[in-house]
C-alpha cells in the first residue's frame, strides 16, 4: 500500500518564523515557501500547511471572525526518548506548556510553536 500524506493546517503569525522552527527543531523539510502568506513543510507522511494572516485561510469568516493560531488541537509526534528530546529542545530555547505527563499509554509533553500552536511529543509505554 502506498504511503498516504496527511495534511494539517496551522494558522501562524509569521510564516518565516514557523518554517525555521519546524525545520530547525523538529526535523521537517521545506516543500514550498510563499511567505508571508503560506508555506508547507513535511515530516514522514505529515504535510503541515503554515498559513499566515495574509493567506486565503486567514481571511475573515462571513460573521467577521478571523482564524487565529493556538487552541488545543495539535499534531502528535512519536519520539523514542522523550526526556532526551525535551532536554535537546529546552537547550535550543524551545518553550513547553507543561512538564512530562505519564499515563498508561505512555508519556507526553506539549511543545509550543512561535505562534502558540501545540505539538505533542509522545513516547509510547513499553509493554
Amino acid at each position: 500500500m502506498a504511503e498516504t500524506t496527511v495534511n494539517v493546517r496551522y494558522m501562524v503569525d509569521d510564516v518565516e518564523a514557523a518554517i525555521e522552527w519546524y525545520t530547525g527543531h523538529l526535523g521537517f523539510s521545506l516543500l514550498s515557501n510563499q511567505a508571508p502568506a503560506f508555506a508547507d513543510v513535511k515530516r514522514g507522511s505529515l504535510r503541515l500547511l503554515l498559513s499566515g494572516p495574509t493567506s486565503s485561510a486567514g481571511r475573515s469568516m462571513p460573521d467577521g471572525e478571523k482564524p487565529q493560531p493556538g487552541g488545543w488541537n495539535r499534531i502528535h509526534l512519536i519520539v523514542d526518548d522523550l526526556p532526551a528530546e525535551v532536554a535537546r529542545l529546552r537547550a535550543a530555547g524551545a518553550k513547553f506548556r507543561n512538564d512530562i505527563v505519564t499515563g498508561p499509554g505512555g508519556s507526553q509533553i506539549l511543545l509550543v510553536d512561535p505562534s502558540g500552536n501545540f505539538v505533542e511529543l509522545f513516547q509510547p509505554a513499553r509493554h
